[in-house]
């Protein structure tokens, strides 16, 4: 035999007081001492009530959609409170000053001046970007003409501002040295000099001579005679011999 919980006699406890009386059951009557009267009725007796325990039962339907409210009630929820989390304030975007930079202000494109003479069709001062080579100069210039050599100009130098640029010009021949200065008395061009040229003058061999030409395709044109002290092999002394017999 099975032991009833708590529980279930709890139920059946409040069923029997909730059930009605049945008929005989109440007081006797107080007429004449006789036989209990008849229970009165006032009508069809009502059904019996469902017991708590049903009542209180959803089903499994009832427990389904009780399931299926509670997850959505979940959901709401999360969703809440997912939208109403505290959210970082999106940073301010700076406001640039309208100072300008170095880099922005406009400065003048650098250029260069240079004069092309000799045998170009247009000889004269040009004004080029700086950076321009000798090539371009004489382009600037109409180009060389016909016949001009431009095998002792080093056509791939940068233009210094303020140069001489002679095209297809001879320079000078120097006459034999007499006392260490020319017998014509013109002096060397040291832009336009060749190596050998630069060779016949006093104190000046080959290997000057050439550091005297590479000099000049490297920085560019002499600008001026105290310029020769800065090639190798130039002392004071040789420069104070070479200054009064050269120009630029």
């Amino acid at each position: 035999m099975r032991l009833r919980s708590p529980t279930e006699r709890l139920y059946d406890l409040i069923e029997r007081l909730r059930s009605p009386r049945t008929e005989g059951s109440g007081p006797p009557s107080s007429f004449g001492g006789g036989p209990p009267a008849a229970s009165l009725r006032s009508g069809p007796e009502a059904p019996d009530p469902l017991p708590l325990r049903d009542r209180l039962d959803p089903g499994l339907p009832g427990a389904r959609a009780l399931a299926l409210l509670g997850v959505v009630a979940a959901l709401v929820a999360g969703i809440y409170l997912w939208m109403a989390r505290p959210r970082p304030e999106p940073p301010t975007a700076a406001v640039s000053s309208p100072t300008l930079s170095v880099a922005s202000v406009a400065s003048p494109v650098s250029r260069v001046v240079v004069h092309v003479s000799g045998k170009v069709r247009r000889p004269g001062v040009v004004t080029l970007p700086s950076g321009s080579r000798v090539a371009d100069a004489i382009k600037a210039a109409g180009g060389a003409r016909a016949g001009a050599r431009t095998d002792t100009l080093n056509l791939a130098r940068k233009l210094v501002d303020g140069e001489q640029i002679p095209v297809g010009v001879p320079a000078p021949a120097a006459a034999p040295a007499v006392s260490g200065a020319p017998t014509s008395g013109a002096p060397l061009d040291l832009n336009t000099a060749t190596v050998e040229q630069l060779d016949d003058l006093p104190g000046v061999g080959p290997v000057l001579a050439q550091r005297i030409v590479d000099y000049r395709g490297q920085h560019g044109s002499f600008r001026s005679v105290d310029q020769l002290q800065e090639v190798s092999g130039i002392g004071t002394r040789r420069f104070t011999e070479l200054k009064a017999m050269v120009r630029v």
